[in-house]
């Protein structure tokens, strides 16, 4: 842990990519190794207030504007700086020596927000959403990192601990009294407590399904029979071509994946072989891998080839809704190739059957060539997707996820346990485990492993 007492730098933006870059650094020595680098026209850092800006000059190499924060109103506690020079990559390079020659230490990814949670700053999951924030690409993710690194996730797990210490508190008291025979903690309480803890455990678990296609992309599996249309489909969602499309059947012999943004929800759209018996083995794998990504899909459009006869539709629809299960995914079937029905297709509507043609199964009518309804169906992916009407919190890590599931387990324990009459120790113990669980999460209970895994994930620079 010594090193973490040193006094760092790194960039924090991307070098050559646009017309300044900026160098941050931290640590006890931050505003001295600032005035050995950086002349300024009138005093120095040492002797500036916290959150001034200072214009200096680094001799033969660049002016520069500085930023100066001191202990602890900065983004990590300590006293830091942050030196907003030119992009060249020359420029950068050089300053990043003469910071180090002067007794800075480049440092290591992640290392600054380390710091911000060991410092206090932030706790663990707040410290986990700054790496969320940068990486967001869409609304919803943006949306959802930022409800985490405000702390509106950390309030929730905080007052749900609070509550459980109470309890634990009390149930370790009565056992010093033991011989007495006191009984300090509410067993009604305590059952009412575990109820709403363990059923508020799960409900955040259970939310990490959403809060992971959020954070990742809503996974949208495009099947159907070969020809259909599937990697024309992909094409136009897109509006790019992505997919190769042909007329002969079989083409798309492996899954292509692709992400889209629409109306603020990323999507990942995954291009699937078309479902049918061969004798192929090379297309029977891809057969294969198409009903894996059927399982892991959070929306499933089922492409039907609008102009097959009545027999052929109706054997594409048995054939991709009993690949689905409903109760978890939500399927939307897709009349394709509209624009080559005959016959009146003012009848075609997402709230109808089809007029029959895909039997008691609502049916989008499209043409993938034409785009015919895709407006349509974007609206229906994203109502689909939930994503507009969560409210409350939504887990996005897996590491969150199984840390409440184990404290779920815990508490139900602790429950089952209080019903058989168990003594006070043994349902102190397995509250102290659910605590435990709890506070990995936010930090309160973690190892420098953990830490070091979790941080070596983020870019250098934050």
């Amino acid at each position: 842990m010594d090193h973490f007492f040193d006094t760092i730098c790194a960039p924090a933006t991307s070098v050559g990519s646009g017309a300044v870059s900026l160098i941050r650094i931290s640590g006890p020595e931050a505003l001295s190794v600032v005035d050995r680098v950086v002349r300024f026209r009138a005093g120095t850092a040492a002797e500036s207030p916290g959150y001034s800006l200072k214009f200096g000059e680094i001799a033969g190499l660049d002016e520069v504007l500085v930023s100066l924060f001191r202990a602890p109103h900065s983004y990590t506690g300590e006293d830091a700086a942050e030196i907003c020079c030119h992009a060249s990559p020359f420029i950068v390079s050089s300053l990043l020596d003469k910071l180090t020659e002067a007794g800075c230490r480049l440092a290591e990814p992640g290392e600054f927000t380390r710091r911000a949670f060991i410092n206090g700053k932030m706790d663990l999951a707040q410290a986990e959403a700054v790496a969320d924030v940068i990486a967001a690409s869409s609304a919803a993710q943006h949306r959802v990192a930022m409800n985490q690194l405000r702390g509106g996730y950390s309030a929730e797990l905080r007052d749900l601990r609070k509550q459980l210490l109470e309890l634990t508190a009390l149930m370790e008291l009565e056992l010093d009294f033991s011989e007495e025979e006191v009984e300090f903690a509410d067993r009604s309480r305590l059952r009412g407590l575990l109820d709403t803890a363990c059923s508020h455990c799960r409900q955040l678990a259970e939310s990490f399904r959403l809060g992971n296609a959020i954070r990742n992309g809503v996974p949208v599996a495009i099947v159907g029979a070969p020809n259909s249309g599937k990697s024309t489909l992909l094409n136009a969602l897109l509006r790019d071509d992505r997919a190769i499309v042909s007329d002969v059947p079989g083409t798309t012999r492996d899954t292509v994946e692709e992400t889209c943004v629409i109306d603020g929800v990323l999507f990942r759209f995954i291009d699937t072989a078309g479902i049918r018996a061969s004798e192929d083995e090379v297309e029977r794998l891809g057969i294969e891998r198409t009903f894996r990504k059927i399982s892991e899909a959070e929306i499933v459009l089922g492409v039907i080839d609008a102009t097959d006869a009545q027999e052929a539709v109706d054997k594409a629809v048995e054939m991709i809704t009993g690949k689905v299960d409903q109760t978890h995914q939500k399927l939307i079937l897709l009349a394709n190739k509209i624009d080559l029905r005959s016959g009146d297709v003012s009848q075609f509507s997402p709230s109808s059957s089809f007029a029959g043609l895909t039997g008691e199964s609502p049916a989008f009518p499209i043409s993938a060539k034409t785009g015919q309804g895709l407006d349509e169906l974007r609206s229906a992916l994203v109502a689909r997707a939930g994503v507009a009407f969560v409210s409350g919190t939504l887990v996005t890590n897996a590491r969150h996820a199984a840390a409440l599931r184990a404290a779920a387990d815990s508490l139900r324990t602790v429950s089952d346990g209080l019903d058989r009459g168990l003594p006070n120790d043994l349902l102190a113990e397995d509250l102290r485990s659910a605590l435990a669980s709890l506070g990995t999460i936010t930090g309160e209970i973690t190892t420098d492993e953990v830490l070091g895994e979790i941080f070596s994930r983020f870019c250098i620079g934050k």
